[in-house]
């Protein structure tokens, strides 16, 4: 069975659900709302990050004094809300090829 992204989603998250569905094979209701949650975040996070390159990290506030803008705030939310919701779907992400110096063998 072919499983479409969610219409909700954005052109980025799309294409990300549809590589997941099909790299891990994830068919089961669950398993595509937690993928769902994933994605919506993971537009969240980049809506954030659109904000923050135009605007900067640091805003006036009404007084005239920097402080952090608030959509910085939203970029780490909906990254550790991304990363969960693939935690929760057990994928691990592990680089293709070592990093770093060989591990000692004992």
């Amino acid at each position: 069975m072919r499983h479409l992204p969610p219409k909700s989603l954005g052109p980025e998250s799309k294409k990300l659900w549809t590589a997941i569905v099909r790299e891990y094979r994830i068919d089961d209701p669950a398993g595509l709302v937690t993928l769902q949650v994933a994605c919506q975040a993971y537009d969240r996070f980049l809506e954030a990050q659109a904000i923050l390159d135009k605007e900067g990290l640091v805003v006036e506030d009404r007084t005239g004094k920097p402080k952090q803008h608030p959509a910085t705030f939203i970029e780490r939310d909906a990254r550790t809300a991304f990363l969960r919701a693939l935690s929760a779907l057990n994928l691990a992400v592990a680089p293709a090829e070592a990093v770093g110096a060989p591990l000692a063998k004992y």
